[in-house]
């Protein structure tokens, strides 16, 4: 029997075949967060404390990337013996932040180059008894 798929970070992002981050909008400025924000908006020039809760962007392009060459400390959970992996910085579409995440399985620092399309898709971070813990991940556009 399959066992059931939750997200690693419960609320951070949705669970489907389109899976999206999930951030907040200042109602008075209209500024993005990520994670959500939900005391005071941040942008000095806005006093505003009021936020939606919004899909974000699926897409973006290469901000910035790095390899992990060290093993996280706890509560990160990693494969043993640890295998580094590639982080991509991505400014999403549409609100024009950036948002870190691990690249995709098998994507190497020298695959990427700044510009570069990427999508929001989800991957197993790992497992334990029960289900499979997922995360988002960015992957190169085909």
């Amino acid at each position: 029997m399959a066992k059931q798929q939750v997200p690693v970070l419960e609320g951070w992002f949705t669970i489907d075949d389109r899976p999206h981050l999930l951030g907040t909008r200042c109602k008075s400025c209209g500024t993005y967060y990520f994670p959500k924000q939900s005391v005071f908006c941040k942008n000095p020039a806005c006093n505003g404390e009021t936020f939606e809760e919004v899909k974000l962007s699926r897409t973006g392009k290469v901000w910035s990337f790095t390899n992990a060459c060290y093993q996280p400390p706890e509560p990160y959970v990693s494969p043993d013996p640890f295998e580094p992996y590639t982080i991509v910085a991505v400014e999403l579409e549409k609100e024009k932040m950036v948002v870190m995440g691990q690249a995709v399985e098998g994507v190497n620092v020298s695959d990427l180059k700044a510009g570069l399309e990427m999508e929001l898709v989800l991957e197993t971070l790992f497992e334990d008894e029960e289900s499979e813990k997922l995360t988002w991940k960015w992957k190169p556009v085909a």
